[in-house]
This record gives structure tokens, sequence and C-alpha cells, in this order.
């Protein structure tokens, strides 16, 4: 009776309980989508193709490439200075201003100039609200 009023967590695998659950409560879903709207899916080339050739390629790609070596290098960067949260903040900022540029319609020194101090100030509230305000690091 006494092993009901004892909890014990293993830390070492703890933090993986919920992004489990969510992987696979995804899966389940998609795979219910998949089976009820197979007819949908399957008919659906025509669609992707002309959606593929109409989009905006340089930005759709140049997205990706961004978003990839902003999470890549976040972590090695951080760890240069550990627990500041220095690898958020160095690779927030030119995340931030490439990402605008990719994104401009219209690249005049004005619109240029207020991206980068966007690019340098949101990241940098960010960083502070969360060292300063929460004390939580970010990687």
């Amino acid at each position: 009776m006494g092993d009901f009023t004892r909890v014990t967590i293993d830390f070492q695998t703890s933090h993986l309980v919920f992004p489990t659950l969510i992987g696979a409560i995804l899966l389940a879903l998609g795979t219910a989508i998949l089976i009820t709207r197979r007819q949908a899916i399957a008919g659906a080339g025509q669609y992707w193709s002309q959606t593929l050739a109409a989009m905006d390629k340089p930005r759709f790609f140049g997205t990706i490439a961004l978003t990839l070596v902003y999470f890549l290098l976040m972590v090695p960067v951080g760890d240069i200075w550990p627990n500041t949260g220095m690898g958020f903040l160095i690779c927030s900022i030119p995340f931030v201003a490439l990402s605008g540029l990719l994104y401009l319609q219209e690249r005049t020194k004005s619109a240029v100039t207020v991206l980068a101090v966007v690019a340098v100030a949101a990241p940098l509230l960010v960083w502070w609200v969360f060292a300063h305000v929460f004390f939580l690091t970010l990687p």
C-alpha cells in the first residue's frame, strides 16, 4: 500500500512523454485523414502542379534554407556561451534581417533601415524578457 503514495520520476526520459504522445496523436489523425480523404488526395495532382508552377520559388526555398540554418546554428553558437541565450540572440538578429530582406517588396533605404532596427530590437527584447523577466535561458 505504501507504493501508492510514492512517486518516482526518471528525469532522463520524463521530458519525452508529451512530445511522444503528441506525435502519436498527430500520426493517428494524419492516418485517419489519409484513409477518409484518399480519393480527394489522389486527385489533387493537377492542383499541386499548378500551385508549384505559380509559387514564388526563391522566397519559398529561401525561407526553408534560412530556417534550417537558423535552427542548426542556434545550439552550437549557444554552446560557446552556455546558459546565456546568446545562441538565440546572435542567430536571431541575422535570421530576422535576412528573412525580412527576402520578403521586402521594395528595398528602399528607409524600408531597410526600419528592417535593421526591427532585426536588432525584436530579438533583443525577446531575449531580455525571457532572461530577466521570466528567468529562462534560451539556447
